[in-house]
């Protein structure tokens, strides 16, 4: 196992032996989230034998709502709901309706519904913010496309705009073509004042391109936009319907988030795809994203499992 991800996973053992000391008080509505954790653990746990390492949690701990990483997400076409498009705009007004009342993050919606949910919550007087994915969930789109479609969520009202980089031409070897994709899309975006979020897809690539197309990101941040907007420009693991053979994982994992934190750095990486459950949740957090996309968000805050599959 990778010296890195050994150490966020201690971090998230010694989590789990406080909550399971103090039977879930003053937990139940908050998730811990690591600060400095490894280090403290290695340094600083106690020698006694009649003190728990898990006490050390009391140092490097901190509690933070779940519902301030949610990007609450529905983002099946009527077709792939099996509904009518009246029924999927239901569908769609109640998802913003629950993050409304939840106070997510974000909601997270197709391009046609962003109106419909800055209308309500604009309505509302609601800090819920509004996100859109762009390319989605090919990433074949041309550059011109890509803008485009960017140009009117952004008129719509989106706050935040998901793109999906077309990493079949990285894969290709067509990196100036990417690299161009990256930059100017980022600059529509970040120049709106909004926040720009780049899905690679991970489930579509080896563990090697994971890492390069995350450092491309990062590194088209680092030459062409100033430090105080790197937190606007997030590394994205995954759309959620990429369909992968033998059962594999289409969205975030363990082994691809760690790629992704290692590599993007100092850029935030957001988790999505495949998130159905508060304990998958809580480890993704203390291995350091700053944002979970996920259709299960209610369930999650609620600690119930849940059995969307995106």
């Amino acid at each position: 196992m990778p010296v890195y991800l050994e150490s966020r996973l201690s971090c998230y053992n010694i989590i789990a032996r406080y909550q399971e000391e103090r039977n879930g008080q003053m937990w139940q509505q908050t998730a811990p989230v690591v600060f400095w954790g490894y280090y403290v653990y290695l340094y600083l746990r106690p020698k006694r034998n009649n003190q728990s390492p898990a006490k050390v949690g009391l140092f490097i701990l901190y509690t933070m709502d779940l519902r301030n990483y949610m990007d609450s997400t529905y983002l099946k076409t009527a077709v792939q709901a099996g509904v009518s498009e009246e029924e999927n705009s239901k569908i769609v007004q109640q998802v913003i309706k629950e993050a409304v009342e939840e106070s997510f993050k974000l909601v997270m919606l197709r391009p046609q519904y962003v109106a419909q949910a800055r209308a309500y919550i604009d309505l509302s007087e609601s800090k819920v913010l509004v996100g859109t994915v762009i390319d989605f969930p090919g990433g074949k789109g041309s550059l011109n496309e890509k803008l485009e479609e960017a140009q009117r969520a952004i008129d719509a009202g989106a706050d935040e705009l998901d793109f999906v980089v077309n990493y079949r031409l990285f894969q290709q070897g067509m990196i100036e073509e990417v690299r161009d994709q990256i930059c100017k899309c980022t600059q529509l975006t970040l120049g709106a004042g909004k926040t720009v979020k780049w899905i690679i897809e991970v489930a579509a690539l080896s563990n090697m391109e994971i890492v390069q197309l995350t450092t491309l990101i990062k590194k088209v941040a680092l030459s062409k936009f100033e430090e105080k907007q790197y937190d606007k420009i997030f590394v994205k693991s995954s759309t959620g319907f990429f369909q992968t053979e033998d059962g594999r994982p289409n969205g975030a994992t363990v082994e691809a988030l760690v790629l992704m934190l290692e590599n993007a750095n100092p850029l935030p990486v957001k988790a999505a795809g495949g998130i159905r459950n508060r304990q998958d949740a809580e480890l993704m957090i203390g291995l350091g994203v700053k944002r979970l996309g996920t259709s299960s968000a209610k369930a999650i805050v609620d600690n119930l499992d849940s059995d969307n599959t995106y």
